[in-house]
């Protein structure tokens, strides 16, 4: 019995009565005027609802080569805690809400179809669900709260079923004067505007009554209970969804509802608003979002529909006169029904009440990393070790086959995707990259979806092995080329296996470089060598000589060592005095700031020391006998100690770190050594 009572507590503390009463207040019509003189934000139509919802999260402006950038944080997801976060699409989602803004100020928009259009897998779903969460969670808010009415009849409680505003209620003539009063006291950028009517219920009650009490129009009003309305998708309240089905078994009215033939016999007649059920999508969306799911696979019958829809804010029930409804309007479609559009000249009033908005893949690497660390991380995949950069190599696949290749003769694909990505290149200034862009206007509407990414990834995850690695991954990748469903040519799948075969090339170069770093993470050698080449360039600089610490004899500047460090990181001969010069002047500046020069402050002589060193210690290490059956005792302990640095400063683990070293260990059994660049 103690045991139950703890679970109740439990229980009690999750309650908050308060909040339940706040979120299902009730209150006659007259206190919801006091309300609207309070606040007159509840009176919004959808799009501004929406608006206000999105920016109610706040943006964060960022700067990129001087190119600014909004983002909404509302797309993070911070609802869900990131779940259904969206990366690399903040232009796409900027023209969206600009849009958004733009039907919130009565400028047009709202008059039109939002349709999002991108490749399968770009995220347009994804932005809808968003919306349609964000807009649920926004009506429990204060500063979200939105009403609607019932009528009291004869003690039964008739509701109007469509959610509507409350002052509808008001006469036509009255309603614009208290709108201006509205419009006074309002602090947004946008004005309130209510251009709709009743509904066929609530207009046959109103009439009724308006008979009954002989004009008086606040006895009418005294039929009407104002409640708080919450926005829910699985209470059919505010949010409607509407996908394609088999044609023989879709009609209209589930769009704009149906009769009920029940009720027909009661009031004898089937044009009786009371005998029919305004349940459709488009009803039950009134007040917030109706959702389109791949709108152009539609029959033209339901298309019809949704050209008054938009254009007008009209339905029309079967047996009834239009109907207004306040609701944002948005479909998602892929490209080739959106082409089939565009060639049936049939279809011309659709176009023309569409706002079609490109939702491509994403082109930034660093963003795609992140779309797959979302689902596979050390949280969501306990007791499996995923090695570095596998996630980043299936990502910098997915990205090539999204780029066009480049039209300047001296750019790789593979560099256009690190300029892309951030990476300044030698010869590319802003403007270049710019030029590129505008170039390539198709960039992410084809390509390897993040569907296909992670679908592949999962597969490496089931296996039996305990730790997964980049090879494992873009094996499957490969294997799964041959029978991709939305691969129809050939030289597309040959396309995307040069591409893999690029990727591979890159973390070859990618772990070479980390096994030599860790080979050469010695600190304390790296000091003395740096200390070593500061004494010579020092005296190389100022003609003077070294002082051999074996010998005592005053010698000439090394420039056998200099140079051997400098070619690491390509500097040419006639660019060494400069080099030089840089680094001793550098040095002094620190000097009258009376602080001491570490390698580390200087990331390009930090790179070449690293190299040289390696360069000296790898025949010591002969890594290249992992490649035999016999390593010497001697050698097995550095080769564990480079194992460690790895592990330690890499983010490997023991598995993958000796798999790493081996491969890198057959690559130079190849002697398959090049040149490191800056």
């Amino acid at each position: 019995m103690e045991e139950q009572l703890k679970l109740m507590d439990l229980v009690r503390k999750t309650l908050d009565t308060a909040k339940y009463e706040d979120e299902h207040w009730e209150g006659g019509f007259k206190d919801y005027l006091a309300l609207l003189e309070e606040n007159p934000l509840i009176c919004r139509t959808s799009y501004q609802r929406v608006y206000d919802m999105v920016l109610s999260y706040g943006v964060t402006e960022s700067e990129e080569r001087r190119e600014k950038t909004i983002h909404y944080n509302f797309f993070d997801d911070p609802i869900e805690e990131g779940r259904d976060g969206l990366f690399g699409l903040d232009k796409p989602i900027e023209k969206f809400m600009n849009v958004i803004k733009a039907a919130a100020h009565h400028f047009g928009p709202e008059r039109r179809i939002l349709m999002l259009h991108g490749p399968v897998g770009s995220s347009k779903s994804t932005i809808v669900r968003l919306l349609k969460k964000g807009l649920e969670e926004y009506s429990a808010k204060p500063e979200g709260a939105l009403y609607t009415f019932d009528w009291i009849i004869d003690d039964k409680v008739q509701s109007s079923m469509m959610n509507e505003e409350p002052l509808l209620l008001v006469p036509p003539e009255a309603r614009e004067s208290l709108l201006d009063r509205l419009n006074d006291k309002l602090r947004a950028s946008y004005q309130l505007k209510l251009d709709f009517d009743l509904s066929p219920i609530s207009r046959y009650w109103y009439k009724e009554l308006m008979h009954k009490y002989r004009g008086d129009w606040e006895k009418v009003m005294e039929h009407v209970r104002v409640r708080r309305l919450l926005i829910s998708e699985k209470d059919r309240i505010g949010i409607g969804t509407f996908q394609p089905k088999d044609e023989k078994n879709q009609d209209s009215t589930e769009l704009t509802g149906d009769l009920n033939y029940r009720k027909i016999a009661e009031f004898g007649t089937d044009s009786d608003p009371r005998a029919f059920n305004f349940d459709g999508e488009f009803c039950v969306a009134n007040r917030g979002i109706i959702e389109f799911i791949e709108v152009l696979k539609l029959d033209v019958a339901f298309l019809y529909d949704l050209l008054s829809a938009s254009q007008e804010h009209k339905i029309k029930p079967k047996k009834f006169a239009q109907t207004d409804i306040d609701e944002v309007i948005i479909g998602h479609t892929n490209e080739p029904e959106y082409r089939k559009l565009q060639s049936n000249e049939l279809m011309e009033a659709f176009r023309d009440r569409t706002i079609k908005i490109d939702i491509p893949y994403n082109l930034k690497l660093s963003d795609e990393i992140k779309i797959y660390e979302k689902d596979f991380n050390k949280k969501r995949v306990p007791g499996k070790h995923i090695a570095p950069h596998t996630i980043e190599m299936a990502a910098m696949w997915a990205v090539l086959t999204r780029l066009e290749d480049p039209k300047k003769a001296n750019l790789s694909l593979v560099q256009k995707l690190k300029l892309y990505n951030g990476k300044t290149l030698p010869g590319f200034t802003r403007d270049n990259i710019r030029e590129i862009r505008e170039e390539s206007k198709r960039e992410g509407m084809e390509g390897i979806s993040p569907r296909y990414i992670q679908d592949k990834i999962s597969n490496s995850l089931v296996g039996e092995q305990p730790c997964i690695n980049p090879f494992m991954v873009m094996n499957e990748l490969e294997a799964g080329l041959s029978h991709h469903s939305l691969i129809s040519r050939e030289e597309d799948r040959k396309r995307y296996k040069d591409l893999l075969a690029m990727v591979r090339e890159e973390y070859e170069d990618i772990v070479k470089n980390e096994v030599q770093r860790a080979i050469a993470a010695d600190e304390e050698a790296i000091s003395r060598l740096c200390g070593n080449y500061i004494d010579n360039v020092k005296a190389y600089t100022q003609k003077e000589k070294v002082r051999n610490p074996y010998t005592g004899q005053d010698e000439e500047p090394d420039e056998r060592l200099m140079r051997s460090i400098e070619e690491k990181i390509n500097i040419p001969e006639s660019r060494k005095d400069d080099f030089r010069r840089e680094i001793m002047n550098y040095i002094g500046a620190l000097a009258i700031e009376g602080k001491t020069f570490d390698y580390r402050m200087n990331e390009r002589l930090h790179k070449a020391l690293e190299l040289k060193l390696f360069e000296d210690q790898k025949d010591s290490i002969k890594l290249t006998s992992l490649v035999s059956t016999v390593v010497d005792k001697d050698t097995q302990e550095k080769i564990e100690v480079v194992k460690s640095r790895l592990i330690r400063d890499f983010g490997y683990d023991e598995i993958s770190a000796t798999d790493v070293l081996n491969y890198v260990a057959s690559i130079f059994a190849r002697g398959d050594i090049k040149s490191q660049g800056a």
